[in-house]
């Protein structure tokens, strides 16, 4: 039996998230069939985490177990690529410890937020942006952002920036970097924490839109954490701007 890691990148507009959904596409129920066909053995695929429905990776994580000893590991991304749909790519295939879990043994992730500032633009956004940018149409205020940004690092209660629908007990989380920068159009905000809570990123970054827009002053985010109520926060952005890049060990 031998253990292996995988790091596969994914386009998520067309499937319903990561995970595997009676009667809906999925990452996961994908990569588990093309895998299954190469080893014929039935595999059980165990990801990171969950991405939702539209969120794109370039580094999600996953690890399965196999018997099949004949496929050499350097070989197992081009033959999978040959099989997956072009919007499913496995960017490394590597054998770990048997013990190796890849939700488990996951010490950070980091995610992306993109947006384009259509605001100077006349409502024109890129066509290969469309499906992997958020699109904003008033003037921004990214001095604010960055002070308001800031304020959630650390340990928190992030309560206030979590949606209902996840079973998780405990929404404190450990957020250890964030950044916020501007290339051109586009605005990308970083995020490295210990692990996420249910669409928390998005609504992180709809709260901190609500800043840039002088809606609310930066210094309000420090009591929408403290709240611990999530109709304090500001709305979730849309999936397709979200990605996660990187699962660390």
């Amino acid at each position: 039996m031998i253990n292996i890691k995988l790091t596969i990148e994914y386009e998520g507009t067309r499937y319903y998230g990561w995970q595997k959904q009676k009667g809906l596409p999925s990452v996961q129920e994908i990569l588990e069939e093309k895998i299954s066909q190469i080893t014929q053995e039935k595999i059980i695929l165990y990801g990171s985490g969950r991405t939702d429905a539209g969120v794109h990776a370039l580094g999600q994580v996953a690890n399965f177990k196999t018997c099949c000893t004949k496929i050499p590991l350097e070989k197992i991304p081009l033959i999978l690529n040959r099989l997956l749909p072009l919007d499913i790519r496995i960017k490394k295939a590597e054998g770990v410890e048997e013990s190796f879990h890849a939700r488990y043994d996951a010490l950070s992730k980091v995610y992306h937020y993109y947006i384009f500032d259509n605001y100077k633009n006349n409502y024109y956004i890129p066509i290969l942006l469309r499906n992997y940018t958020y699109s904003i149409y008033k003037k921004i205020d990214l001095i604010k952002m960055e002070k308001a940004i800031n304020l959630l690092l650390g340990e928190h209660d992030f309560s206030s920036f979590t949606c209902t629908g996840s079973n998780i007990r405990n929404p404190v989380r450990i957020i250890k970097e964030v950044q916020l920068i501007k290339k051109g159009d586009i605005i990308c905000f970083h995020f490295e924490a210990n692990s996420f809570l249910y669409k928390m990123v998005r609504t992180m970054v709809g709260t901190l839109l609500e800043v840039g827009y002088n809606k609310i002053d930066y210094l309000e985010v420090k009591k929408i954490l403290e709240a611990k109520d999530r109709k304090m926060a500001g709305k979730v952005v849309p999936a397709r701007g979200l990605f996660l890049m990187q699962v660390k060990y």
